[in-house]
């Protein structure tokens, strides 16, 4: 058996071998080397946001505060990559936009299953992914299962802190509804940071997961605008306007409001 090398090790022939531009235009390449970069980021954002939703659930919090850090890392990665995307203008786009036919962003299913982890449910995208079987079932996996955000209110129910029953026991696959006595539980973990540390810091680590979304979808709209302007996006979607509806979602919403309240 030959020895282990650096290439053999990173499977570098196949991973280097997986840009198949379908033009001859220059940039194209750029454009799938960005995109499959996003995807092996978030391959790996999944497998620390199950990580941390296991130990939180297990009352390990403060073990989850690495996981939990690293996803925010990535996610910086992740937004400064738009800045390279961003050295593409209109013409170099145009020049092989269409061998992208109806394929978009909008079915990546490793950022939906992000979104659902962390407790964006939208249901409707588990039928973009009827062609590939194994992506589904993970995406479903995540629309089923309690999010990040309803693990981590579990947690503080557990110290003993009384929170209603339709926010600990709902039906997973739909979309959070902030509740006004989740907003004034967790103000209280913020008022009592000395008995309350490890709540109160993984309240922090959520809320820089959270922040550093906001930026990535922020800096993805406004890429976006300077590349296409307001056309409509690739796969019918509607492009900018769609990403900047996009920009008020919170996965954590009371950790977010309940700063009115301090």
């Amino acid at each position: 058996m030959a020895d282990m090398t650096y290439a053999r090790y990173l499977q570098l022939d196949q991973v280097l071998s997986a840009q198949t531009p379908l033009s001859e235009t220059h940039d194209e390449a750029l454009f799938i080397i960005i995109h499959q970069t996003k995807e092996l980021w978030l391959k790996q954002v999944i497998s620390e946001l199950h990580l941390a939703k296991g130990l939180v659930r297990n009352g390990a919090l403060i073990e989850a505060y690495k996981s939990l850090a690293r996803v925010s890392r990535i996610q910086a990665v992740m937004t400064m990559s738009w800045d390279v995307l961003a050295t593409m203008t209109p013409s170099d786009y145009t020049s092989f936009r269409s061998v992208l036919g109806p394929s978009s962003g909008f079915q990546s299913d490793q950022f939906r299953t992000v979104e659902f982890l962390l407790g964006l449910k939208d249901g409707k995208h588990i039928a973009i992914q009827n062609d590939r079987p194994i992506a589904q079932a993970a995406l479903k996996a995540a629309l089923d299962a309690p999010s990040l955000w309803d693990d981590a209110n579990a947690a503080l129910a557990s110290r003993g802190v009384k929170l209603p029953d339709h926010v600990l026991n709902r039906d997973w696959t739909q979309p959070y509804v902030p509740s006004s006595e989740v907003e004034a539980a967790w103000a209280d973990v913020y008022r009592d940071t000395h008995n309350l540390w490890d709540l109160y810091q993984l309240a922090e680590k959520l809320l820089d997961v959270d922040d550093a979304m906001a930026t990535w979808r922020h800096r993805h709209a406004v890429t976006v605008a300077r590349i296409i302007g307001g056309k409509p996006g690739t796969g019918g979607s509607a492009g900018v306007s769609y990403l900047e509806s996009t920009l008020g979602k919170r996965c954590f919403p009371e950790l977010w409001t309940l700063r009115n309240r301090l």
